[in-house]
């Protein structure tokens, strides 16, 4: 079995394409995320496909965020499929909502802190609380662990400062924005190299475009696992 630390972001058009790819890297990688770009091009059908069919684990990456009970009616729905993560967004209020939506069901429900591609002069343009960008990531990680969250999305700046939080204990800590080095930044602001953020605290870090746009998809993904500590 392939180490799953590392999830490799299916981040491509539709169901096809991702097959393909997963294909191509075989079994190099044994968790794929699925994202809000893929959902009308077959996502659903592809997670089913790669869990059910592939044995691969899959991270749901929805970022869900609305009214309490259609939070729960989404998350239950979900549920349906033995996924095995769910992203909402970290709301305290979203959080509780989902892990209803979850109950009975082996799905973790992992709460979105700021997004990596955010800094300060995005939040300070979407009215968010003055302050430091790393501050307002740690207070969300820890009220939505109070909220029930079984674990956060955020940036491997901030994984060994969250790891350290009283409440952080057994709950996982999933980071995008990992670039393999040498790697371009994309759209990311907030990054660091895979071995960093395992050494902070993250459980699973997720790589996309540096395994996606690779002449050898599986070669990149081995590339990134001989990097890890």
């Amino acid at each position: 079995m392939s180490d799953d630390r590392l999830i490799a972001a299916l981040d491509v058009p539709n169901a096809l394409q991702g097959m393909k790819l997963a294909e191509e890297i075989g079994d190099a990688v044994s968790f794929y995320k699925i994202g809000l770009g893929m959902l009308t091009g077959g996502g659903l059908a592809l997670a089913n496909e790669l869990k059910q069919e592939h044995g691969k684990r899959i991270f749901l990456d929805m970022k869900l965020f609305d009214i309490g009970a259609t939070i729960e009616a989404a998350v239950r729905g979900l549920a349906q499929f033995d996924l095995d993560f769910l992203t909402v967004q970290g709301d305290p209020q979203v959080v509780r909502a989902a892990k209803e939506g979850a109950a009975g069901s082996g799905l973790k429900i992992l709460a979105v802190t700021v997004l990596t591609s955010l800094d300060r002069g995005d939040l300070d343009a979407n009215l968010i609380k003055a302050g430091d960008v790393q501050d307002i990531v740690l207070q969300r990680a820890a009220n939505a662990f109070e909220a029930g969250a079984d674990g956060v999305i955020a940036s491997p700046h901030e994984a060994a400062l969250i790891r350290a939080l009283p409440n952080a204990a057994g709950r996982l800590i999933v980071t995008p924005g990992v670039r393999p080095t040498g790697s371009a930044k994309g759209d990311q602001k907030r990054v660091a190299t895979p071995a960093q953020a395992i050494t902070d605290g993250a459980d699973h870090i997720v790589v996309g475009r540096p395994i996606w746009t690779a002449t050898d998809p599986r070669a990149a993904a081995q590339a990134i696992l001989a990097e890890l500590p």
